[in-house]
Formats: structure tokens, C-alpha cells, sequence
């Protein structure tokens, strides 16, 4: 029964998806929504660009097996850059009415830095849409007990959510990602409720995790090197998932650009309250299933959830779950493989064929869409990296090498086109560097090459002003 209604609710939101196509007209309809989305969807959508695999899975696990000071990246940093984008960078960048984040370095910085970075972009979306077809796979493994591999879900997942959005774009990313986080919502706070009786109340659980010492403290000591470790945590996903384009195209599909702003702040509370729900899950199953927590510890922890759902709730509280988590999985999965597409074609391709018609560009898109999904089957299949793992080394990438030309592009007068090379080689150079030669210091390698960049913003500005 199970599997009947997963499979039922799979051909709706393709259906849907498919729908949402015949609002495309042309490629800002396609990459942005034709700028046209109102409050509640901008919400929607903004909530749903972090809340898949990483949120219910992994960090879910990662708080059973680390406590409250593994899990700093995520909500605590997911949730800060969902705020800031919607504080201090929401409406510039609208008023800019650019159709990808990477138009916005070509006309600060020039079309070199534009390839670059549009580039260094688009390589960190391969560990964040490997990390939710790494997810679908494990949930279709699942949800047919075994029946089918982990292997064989991963590719159902990939073809079921580039079908919804290769013809549809941002449309179709919207319009499920409203009704998909309706889903979350209702499944989430219903589950929570069952299990927590089931546990002996919220207070119980809570209490339990106090005493296990998972609340007590966000990094491990007060040392120099952790805390360092704890603001590299942070950062990296604060700061690094800033300049990322599945953000930038979700907030820039408003209407205007107040929605933008709102939608995003609004949009970032409302996943740091909710990105709670499934670490609550997670962590009661030390009560209700001591064992089961002992054995996924000492296997894939990532599997307690699901396997705590199966076994100790009826089917239709199974289906509430099931549909939630595919719904945050596919919404985000959705986005994340329009972002990189969108940046080949109107970055990389454009740059070079600038003759190109709209209607070329609608099919380049899709094409490169197809594309960048086999590219990142590949590394997902390649992979060995936890689904925790695959979104923190995503964002490294960006906040090394992106973040700090953004930031003084767009506050800093004196930036120039020097300042970005400086900050993207010195960055990209330290990060490396720190990684491979110095795995061990104390210094970790993102906050490094973050340092770094900031200073070689400085000094190109300052030795070639513009």
C-alpha cells in the first residue's frame, strides 16, 4: 500500500510539474518564474531551497552521532544566508533584474570573472544535487524494503525530478515547491506529534538529549582550534551558499522587490524552525528504539528515521512521512539542477553566441539541463562522501572563491575587476593549499581561504583602481 501511494503521489507532481510548462513563453519565464511570484510562493520557495536530504537525513544523523555542535552548518548556517540574502542582498539584485546571479559579474566585474566564477558555481552544484539523488535513492531503497537498490533509486530519482523540470524551469520548481511544502508542514507536525506520545512527550525527549550532553554546548571545548572550527561550520554554509544561484533565482522570481526581501527572511525563519522537526524525530528513537539507534550508529545512521517510521507507525502516518520527505528532497533536487544549467547557458554559452534567439535559449537550457543530471549521476554514483558531507565540501567551493567578489561588488565602491582575480586567486590558492599540504592545522581550510580572499579583494582594488 505503501508503495501505491508513493508511486500515485510521484505521477502528481510530475503531472503538475508538466502543467506549470505552459506558463514558459520564453527563458525569463524559465529561469526566474517571469519574475511574477507572490509572497506565499516566494516563501515556499525560498523554504525549499535547503529543506531536502540534508535537512531530514543528514543532519538529522549528524545530531544523533555529534550533538548540537556538528549540525552549526546546518539550520544554523542554511537558515543565517537565507536571512542575509533577504537583509542585504535581495533587493539590490532585484532592481538589477538579472536572470542569473553570474550576470551580475560580467557587469561589475567583466565577462573573465564572469566565466570564472559562473564556473566555480556550477562545480559546487554537483555534491549538493549528488547529496539528494544520493537521498531519493536511499528512500526508494526503503520504501520497497529492499526490493530496489540504492543504485536503481538514485536514477528513478534523477529521471522523475529532471521530467517536472526540464519543461517547466522555475515554474515548475515554484508551483511544487508550494505544494510540496504544504506536504512537509502537515506530515512533519503530524509525525512529530505521534512519536513524541509515543516517547512519553516532547519534554521527555528534550530531556534526554540534555542529559546524553547533545544540548550542552556548540563546539566540543573552548580552544582556540574549536572555535575556529565552530565559525568554519558556520560560515560555510552562512556565507558560502550566498553567491549560489538556486538562492539568487528563487528570490529574484518575486513580484518585486519587497516580496523578494520578505520572502526570503520570512522563508529562512521558517526553515530554522522547521529544519528542528526531523532532528526531534531522529533523536527519539533513542527511546522508543533504543536498539535500532545502536545498530544504524554502527552501520548508515542515516537510515534511523526511516527505519524508526517503518517500524513503529501505520501506514497511513508512513505515507504522511514518505511524501514529505520525497517532497523536500524533489523541491530542492528541482532547483538545484535548474541553477547550474540556467549559468552554462546564459554565463558560459551566451557569452559566445550572443546572436542566440530565445527560442535557441530555451532549448539550450534544457539540453544543458539533461547534461549537467548525467554529470552529476555520475558523481553521485562515485561518491563516498555522506549526504552531510557531499552539501559542507558544495559550499567550500563558493565561499572561497565567490563570496568575498560578491559582498564588495555590492557594497564596496572601490572593488574592481583586479580585487576579484586577487580575491579568487588568493582564496582558491590558500583553500587548496590548507586541504592537500596542512590537513591538520588549526586553521581550517574554508575560513582560511575566506581570510585570504578578503585580503586579496583589498590589495587588487588598492593596486589598480578603477
Amino acid at each position: 500500500m505503501l508503495i501505491g501511494f508513493v508511486v500515485l503521489y510521484l505521477l502528481m507532481t510530475i503531472a503538475i510539474g508538466l502543467l506549470a510548462a505552459r506558463k514558459v513563453h520564453n527563458s525569463t519565464d524559465y529561469i526566474v518564474a517571469g519574475r511574477s511570484l507572490p509572497l506565499y510562493v516566494t516563501i515556499a520557495t525560498v523554504f525549499a531551497t535547503w529543506f531536502g536530504s540534508e535537512t531530514v537525513l543528514g543532519t538529522s544523523s549528524t545530531f544523533l552521532e555529534k550533538g548540537i555542535g556538528g549540525i552549526i552548518s546546518d539550520p544554523f548556517g542554511a537558515s543565517l544566508c537565507l536571512i542575509l540574502v533577504g537583509l542585504f542582498f535581495a533587493k539590490p539584485l532585484y532592481r538589477m533584474k538579472l536572470l542569473t546571479i553570474g550576470d551580475f559579474f560580467r557587469l561589475k566585474y567583466g565577462r573573465t570573472i564572469e566565466v570564472l566564477i559562473s564556473l566555480a558555481i556550477m562545480v559546487s552544484y554537483l555534491g549538493w544535487v549528488a547529496a539528494q539523488l544520493t537521498a531519493l535513492g536511499i528512500m526508494f531503497h526503503v520504501i520497497t524494503l529492499n526490493a530496489l537498490s540504492i543504485t536503481a533509486g538514485i536514477l528513478l530519482g534523477a529521471a522523475i525530478v529532471l521530467l517536472y523540470t526540464l519543461f517547466g524551469g522555475m515554474w515548475s520548481v515554484a508551483i511544487t515547491d508550494f505544494i510540496q511544502m504544504v506536504i512537509i508542514i502537515i506530515g512533519l507536525v503530524i509525525i512529530s506529534y505521534l512519536l513524541a506520545d509515543k516517547a512519553g512527550g516532547v519534554d521527555v525527549v528534550i530531556h534526554h538529549a540534555i542529559k546524553a550532553g547533545k544540548l550542552s554546548h556548540f563546539f566540543p571545548d573552548a580552544s582556540f582550534p574549536s572555535i575556529l572550527s565552530f565559525i568554519a561550520a558556520w560560515v560555510t554554509m552562512g556565507l558560502g551558499s550566498i553567491p549560489q544561484q538556486d538562492v539568487f533565482q528563487r528570490v529574484m522570481s518575486a513580484k518585486d522587490e519587497k516580496t523578494a526581501q520578505r520572502g526570503s527572511v520570512i522563508g529562512g525563519i521558517l526553515y530554522f524552525i522547521f529544519a528542528f522537526i526531523p532532528i526531534f524525530l531522529a533523536y527519539s528513537a533513542f527511546i522508543i528504539d533504543p536498539e535500532l539507534v545502536n545498530q544504524g550508529l554502527a552501520g548508515d545512521s542515516q537510515l534511523i528515521l526511516p527505519h524508526l517510521i517503518l517500524q513503529h507507525t501505520a501506514i497511513p502516518m508512513q505515507v504522511l512521512f514518505f511524501g514529505a520527505l520525497l517532497s523536500a528532497i524533489m523541491s530542492t533536487a528541482s532547483g538545484a539542477l535548474l541553477a547550474p544549467s540556467a549559468m552554462f547557458a546564459e554565463n558560459i554559452v551566451r557569452g559566445f553566441f550572443p546572436f542566440l534567439s530565445d527560442k535557441a535559449m530555451l532549448l539550450l537550457l534544457r539540453s544543458t539541463m539533461v547534461s549537467f543530471t548525467g554529470l552529476a549521476l555520475l558523481y553521485t554514483l562515485n561518491s563516498e562522501l555522506s549526504i552531510f558531507g557531499m552539501v559542507e565540501n558544495a559550499y567550500q567551493v563558493t565561499l572561497v572563491g565567490v563570496f568575498v567578489p560578491l559582498f564588495a561588488g555590492v557594497y564596496w565602491e572601490k572593488a574592481n575587476t583586479t580585487g576579484a582575480i586577487g580575491s579568487i586567486l588568493l582564496g582558491v590558492t590558500t583553500w587548496l593549499t590548507l586541504t592537500l599540504a596542512f590537513p591538520n592545522s588549526i586553521m581550517p581550510a574554508q575560513l582560511g581561504g575566506l581570510i585570504a580572499a578578503f585580503v586579496g579583494m583589498g590589495l587588487g582594488s588598492y593596486l589598480k583602481k578603477s
